[in-house]
């Protein structure tokens, strides 16, 4: 920790406020990447469940769906690789649930709390971090994609703006991760979330169209912010058969308005509910 980044604004502006707050959350930044450097294990670690999830659905269980309506097997590997995209990002709540509890087994959250710093950094910080990370584990997902014949439809912009939704989908789920990691009281608790993840990652269109579960589960997984975000970005890379799959689901025909509004809702429960719990430690 430098400095700078322990003290406190001279005057009480907004402006110097805003400035200790957004230099206190570059100062956690910069200590997760340093703990990351430190131990490289944990970011190949993150990367192995979807890199097997890819193989495993593309070459075992990929010739076998049909979800175009064109046969067995055919543009599975179009349709399947935007959902793989989704469920990475969507699983890093867990990844940041664990981190952050173990931050605070090991007292370091105790530290942070007893320093003249923004009580918003830490939260702030690790959803900067994460976001950072989260840009790193898609690089590597798409280039797996690429090398097992995926390829996106639209053009530059529309690949853009499909990778900007993806992120957006993963800044809103740190703050459930960052609150669960607060909420939880030891690592023990952080890793059995996989119990959480795993419904909440499959029962949406990753696999799958919702028209092809029963009615009831169809309608949960169409409703899923997963969902609505591997929709939005089946149709800004141009997927064959991305309409036909919708299944008269409202919230799929919709699915780029979903993919930016059910973010948002989320940041706007999860971030104040994160930073109250970080404030309240220990109280």
């Amino acid at each position: 920790m430098t400095t700078a980044a322990l003290a406190q604004p001279h005057d009480d502006t907004l402006v110097s406020r805003l400035r200790w707050a957004a230099r206190d959350c570059w100062t956690i930044v910069l200590q997760e990447f340093t703990h990351l450097l430190r131990q490289p294990s944990t970011f190949a670690w993150q990367l192995g469940m979807p890199v097997v999830m890819v193989l495993m659905f593309v070459y075992v269980f990929g010739s076998a769906m049909d979800v175009t309506g064109m046969g067995a097997g055919v543009g599975y590997i179009d349709y399947a690789m935007p959902g793989m995209f989704a469920m990475t990002v969507a699983f890093g709540f867990m990844n940041t649930a664990y981190a952050v509890t173990l931050n605070k087994e090991k007292g370091f959250m105790d530290r942070f709390r007893s320093m003249p710093m923004s009580s918003s950094a830490v939260v702030t910080g690790r959803g900067v971090a994460d976001v950072i990370q989260a840009a790193l584990d898609l690089v590597v997902i798409v280039a797996i994609a690429l090398i097992v014949g995926w390829r996106p439809g639209g053009n530059l912009a529309e690949t853009l703006a499909a990778f900007a939704l993806l992120l957006w989908l993963r800044l809103a789920l740190i703050f459930i991760g960052i609150y669960l990691g607060l909420r939880l009281k030891n690592t023990e608790a952080a890793g059995s979330l996989f119990a959480v993840a795993f419904p909440f990652g499959f029962i949406s269109s990753v696999f799958a169209p919702p028209e092809m579960m029963p009615g009831w589960l169809g309608a949960v997984a169409a409703w899923n912010p997963v969902s609505s975000t591997a929709g939005a970005i089946r149709e800004l890379f141009h997927t064959p058969g991305t309409e036909a799959a919708a299944g008269g689901y409202w919230i799929a025909e919709h699915a780029i308005g979903g993919a930016l509004l059910w973010p948002a809702v989320i940041m706007a429960i999860f971030i104040p509910l994160a930073v109250r719990q970080f404030q309240n430690l220990s109280r």
